[in-house]
């Protein structure tokens, strides 16, 4: 049977001391995709960011990759993260370093010290995402997909359990959305967990996979048809 990596029970999603989601009741297993659907502002970022310790989880019971958000002190976030892959809408890249100076940065923050491992870990994420010609490449000199592309390697530097995907083709023009989708349902053929959130209808019904919908202060499941 596979594993919970996370769940949900009776959580309420606050921002500034209001409520943005509530009766949150989820489990997603390990090797899912799941999509996360809405309108702007009824709570697709403020559920991700719950997710990976952004905002307190202060009222329900809820644990990712086995921590518990409810009781995530500041000490522990670094530690939840390196167990989490988080691919931004703006890829967030450091605009001074390259491609490769970009994953050393990750790597030595999240406590690597041998250089061969480095490089070799390095070269292996890069090359899964096709950008591994690019390492010495400046962000400036990448086009939008690739920069994404480097932004999705970077998120797979620690081998994370789960990716939390925020809008993550929403600054791509469709046929360069497709090309990271393929990307992102690589990664999770190959046994990772995926949570994207998104508006773009038309990629979910290209790459159907189970959908939740933000809408009324509530989450839910949604069957593909109605999305």
């Amino acid at each position: 049977m596979s594993e919970t990596v996370l769940s949900l029970k009776n959580v309420t999603i606050y921002q500034s001391n209001k409520v943005i989601l509530s009766q949150v009741n989820l489990e997603v297993k390990h090797g899912e995709f799941l999509y996360v659907i809405g309108k702007t502002g009824t709570g697709k970022s403020s559920f991700m960011k719950t997710l990976y310790g952004d905002l307190p989880l202060t009222q329900g019971e809820g644990a990712i990759v086995g921590f518990n958000l409810v009781k995530l002190s500041e000490d522990e976030i670094p530690f939840l993260r390196r167990k989490i892959g988080i691919v931004f809408q703006d890829f967030q890249l450091l605009p001074d370093r390259s491609v490769f100076e970009n994953m050393l940065f990750v790597l030595k923050a999240t406590g690597w010290k041998d250089a061969n491992d480095m490089k070799s870990k390095i070269d292996s994420v890069l090359e899964s995402v096709g950008m591994l010609s690019f390492a010495s490449k400046m962000p400036h000199q990448l086009s939008g997909g690739e920069q994404q592309r480097v932004a999705i390697a970077r998120a797979l530097l620690n081998d994370p359990e789960v990716i939390l995907a925020d809008e993550p083709t929403g600054n791509l023009d469709p046929q360069t959305s497709v090309e990271v989708m393929n990307v992102l349902k690589k990664i999770n053929d190959s046994g990772r967990t995926i949570i994207m959130a998104t508006h773009d209808y038309a990629l979910i019904m290209k790459f159907p996979s189970k959908t939740l919908k933000c809408e009324d202060n509530t989450i839910f499941e949604v069957v593909q048809k109605t999305v």
